[in-house]
C-alpha cells in the first residue's frame, strides 16, 4: 500500500510525467492506478532457457512508457486493449500459470505497475509461491524503480535497442535511451547477474540477465555498437540474445519507409558473425523465418 503512493506523482519511468495516476490521470504509459493485462498464458517463444519445453508463464501488461514506432505489441502498448484486474487477481494468475507447468512468471512490460506487482508477489510468496520471476522490459527503466525490485526479480530480460541517440529519438522519442539503458542494465546485473547466474539440471535459467537486441533494417552499424558495448562491458556476466524477428507493422511505411521491410538474411548474418568475431559466447540467435506475425500472440484477455 505504501509503494502505491508513488503513483500520486508518478516517476516510475524515465519520462517522469509526475501525473496522479491514483486519481485516474494517465501519463506516457497510458495507464492509471488499476492494473491492466491483455494476456496470461504459457509462452513458447522466449529464449530456450526461459521457455524450455513447458513454456514461460507470460503476463502481458497493457501500456508502455517508451512507445516505439515499430512496436509489435502495439495493440496493448498504447493502452487500448486489456482487462483491469486487482492485485489479488494478479497473484492468483501466478498460481494458475504454475499449475499449467510454467517454468517461471514472465512479467512483460511491467515497469509502470511496479508497486502493484511487488504487492502481488508478496501476496503469492506468503502462500508459498516459489517460481522465478522474469522482468521482461524495454530497457528504458528508471533506476530508483529498479531498486525497489531488488529481491523480487530473479531474471532480468531487458532490450538494449540503440546506442545512437538519433535513432532512439527518431523511433522511440527518447534520445536519452542509450544512457538510461546503460544505467538500468548495470543495476540489473548488480542484482542478479555475473556469478549469481544459475540454471537447473534441464538448462532452465533460475537467476541471471539476458539482454535482447532486435536488429532493425538498415541499422547494422548501430547494432554492432550495441553488441560491442554489451560484450566489452559485461563479458560473460550476461547473455546476449540477437534477434531477427523485426516485423513491419501496418502503416509503418508512411512515416518510416526505411522500416517497411523485414531484415535480410545477409544483414542478420553480418551481425551474428560480428558478435562471434569479438568473442561473444554466451548468447542466443534466431534461425529460420522468425519475422512473422505468428510470434505476436493474440491479445484477447486470455487468462486474465
Amino acid at each position: 500500500m505504501k509503494l502505491r503512493k508513488l503513483l500520486e506523482s508518478c516517476h516510475l519511468c524515465p519520462r517522469k510525467c509526475g501525473v496522479n495516476r491514483i486519481n485516474g490521470q494517465t501519463g506516457a504509459c497510458n495507464e492509471t492506478l488499476s492494473i491492466s493485462a491483455a494476456r496470461a498464458a504459457l509462452h513458447m517463444w522466449e529464449e530456450p532457457c526461459i521457455s524450455g519445453e513447458n513454456g514461460s508463464g507470460a503476463v502481458f501488461f497493457s501500456g508502455c512508457s517508451l512507445g516505439c514506432a515499430y512496436c509489435q505489441n502495439h495493440d496493448i502498448s498504447g493502452g487500448l486493449n486489456g482487462k483491469e484486474i486487482t492485485i489479488k487477481r494478479l497473484s492468483e494468475i501466478f498460481f494458475e500459470l504454475k499449475e499449467q507447468g510454467a517454468n517461471n512468471i514472465n512479467l512483460v512490460t511491467p515497469d509502470h505497475f511496479i508497486p502493484q506487482i511487488i504487492e502481488a508477489i508478496d501476496m503469492a510468496k506468503e502462500q508459498g509461491f516459489n517460481l522465478p520471476f522474469v522482468y521482461n522490459c524495454s530497457g528504458y527503466e528508471e533506476i530508483d524503480a529498479l531498486k525497489l525490485l531488488d529481491g523480487y526479480i530473479d531474471i532480468y530480460l531487458p532490450d538494449f535497442k540503440y546506442m545512437s541517440a538519433e535513432l532512439a529519438a527518431r523511433y522511440s522519442h527518447a534520445p536519452d535511451y542509450p544512457e538510461v539503458a546503460k544505467t538500468a542494465l548495470a543495476e540489473m546485473v548488480r542484482q542478479v547477474g555475473g556469478d549469481q547466474t544459475t540454471f537447473d539440471e534441464d538448462g532452465i535459467m533460475k537467476r541471471g540477465v539476458i539482454v535482447r537486441h532486435l536488429e532493425l533494417p538498415g541499422c547494422i552499424e548501430d547494432s554492432k555498437a550495441v553488441i560491442r558495448y554489451l560484450y566489452k562491458t559485461y563479458g560473460n556476466n550476461i547473455y546476449i540474445s540477437i534477434m531477427n524477428q523485426y516485423t513491419p507493422m501496418e502503416g509503418i511505411g508512411k512515416k518510416f519507409p526505411e522500416l517497411n521491410r523485414k531484415l535480410t538474411e545477409r544483414e542478420y548474418d553480418e551481425l551474428v558473425d560480428y558478435a562471434i568475431s569479438i568473442g561473444v559466447e554466451n548468447g542466443f540467435i534466431q534461425e529460420g523465418e522468425t519475422a512473422s506475425e505468428s510470434f505476436i500472440p493474440p491479445f484477447t484477455n486470455e487468462g486474465v
